[in-house]
């Protein structure tokens, strides 16, 4: 499989879920439509592309089973998240309920929006290690309170790579008149995603890392009763076009000024390319990702003599495993690695060492896609063995 991507065969890379990887297919298909934006710039983008933004919307949408109508495209899902958050009209004293395995730039974003209007970051503690879906489902709930005004829920968590039962807590909350904003920037291509059945409030998205399109390609999906009043970033030339055929949505989100739209046009390529790779298509794929992921977190507890923090149940295609606490345990900034992952780097191993639940612990995490195999985690295993003796 290792054929269709562009990775570098000196490197065993085990980080899918950082940045994804696009495959070589996808990769023309982009250069493509750039010829073809550059060929003739203003028949591109002010007459064609309004159009090929709704047929890649159609592809995205009933990939992850939801209407169009509710669909916008966003450059990645912090920047989804962010729309979501900045066009609320919070109070003070309002609560943003978010989870303490949340992504670092989700919860800045959080407290930023908070902060300006009084309002409060309120954070649920999940079980860890030993986490299970009852313990989930048990801590989420027992932090909402009557203030609770949004959750801020991962469908997969960045560092530790839990599949959430976002199925379960979505029409909990409901049920306690919370609204949810589903963090899927590691769903979509890792787990079966179906938002028509599931109906969050908001459900933002990357389709670089797992749907493997190229970098800048995300959605976010609003439900029907909460798209007044939903602004992205950029304000344009949207926020006062006629709506026609397009609705206001659409036409803010799709027009925030010049800028590169072939990364979504390239998702119905990267979704076609990638569901063709086995012969049992998407569930195939995410069968066996999630199987090489077991296995690979089986292969390391054995090696460092760990347990796994988890039951196999919420393990999609990413895996982490606890490590020796770090003996620096120097404070670490999102883009300042573990000592430790640098020395994998120096013997081409790419694997990110994440402190978790705070330094000095620290765990591995590992992601599987088709292009590994079990030897790669066999190789990290027998490295960080060596490393940490």
């Amino acid at each position: 499989m290792r054929e269709h991507w562009t990775l570098d065969p000196a490197v065993t890379f085990l980080n899918h879920g950082s940045f994804g990887a696009c495959p070589r297919v996808v990769l023309e298909a982009q250069a493509d439509w750039r010829a073809r934006m550059e060929r003739e710039p203003m028949q591109f983008m002010l007459r064609d592309r309004w159009a090929l933004l709704d047929a890649a919307r159609e592809a995205v949408a009933a990939f992850v089973d939801a209407p169009p109508d509710g669909l916008v495209f966003v450059r990645n899902a912090s920047e989804g998240v962010n729309a979501v958050l900045r066009s609320l009209e919070l109070a003070p004293d309002d609560e943003l309920l978010l989870l303490d395995h949340a992504y670092g730039a989700v919860l800045n974003a959080a407290r930023f929006v908070a902060g300006r209007a009084g309002a409060r970051v309120t954070v649920a503690r999940l079980p860890w290690p030993r986490a299970s879906v009852e313990g989930v489902v048990d801590a989420v709930l027992e932090a909402v309170t009557p203030r609770t005004r949004l959750c801020v829920l991962d469908h997969v968590t960045s560092p530790t790579g839990l599949v959430l039962p976002i199925e379960r807590l979505v029409p909990a909350l409901a049920e306690r008149g919370v609204d949810t904003l589903v963090d899927g920037a590691h769903g979509p291509g890792q787990v079966e995603v179906s938002l028509r059945a599931l109906q969050p409030a908001y459900y933002a998205a990357n389709l670089h890392k797992w749907v493997c399109a190229p970098k800048g390609a995300a959605f976010l999906w609003v439900r029907p009763d909460r798209r007044a009043g939903l602004r992205p970033l950029t304000i344009s030339h949207g926020h006062t076009m006629a709506e026609g055929k397009k609705t206001r949505l659409h036409l803010e989100f799709d027009w925030t000024g010049t800028d590169d739209p072939t990364p979504w046009l390239c998702a119905p390529t990267a979704l076609e390319v990638m569901g063709g790779l086995l012969p049992g298509g998407w569930p195939a794929l995410r069968a066996r990702n999630r199987a090489v992921a077991l296995e690979a977190r089986a292969t390391l507890c054995a090696a460092l003599g760990a347990v796994p923090p988890c039951e196999p149940a919420m393990v999609g295609a990413m895996a982490a495993v606890p490590l020796p606490d770090d003996p620096v345990a120097e404070a670490r900034d999102a883009f300042t690695p573990d000592p430790l992952q640098m020395a994998l780097v120096g013997r081409r191993i790419e694997v990110p060492i994440v402190p978790f639940p705070a330094a000095p612990q620290r765990l591995v995490r590992v992601s599987a896609q088709l292009y590994n195999h079990a030897r790669d985690y066999r190789r990290l295993a027998r490295a960080l063995t060596d490393l940490l003796a």
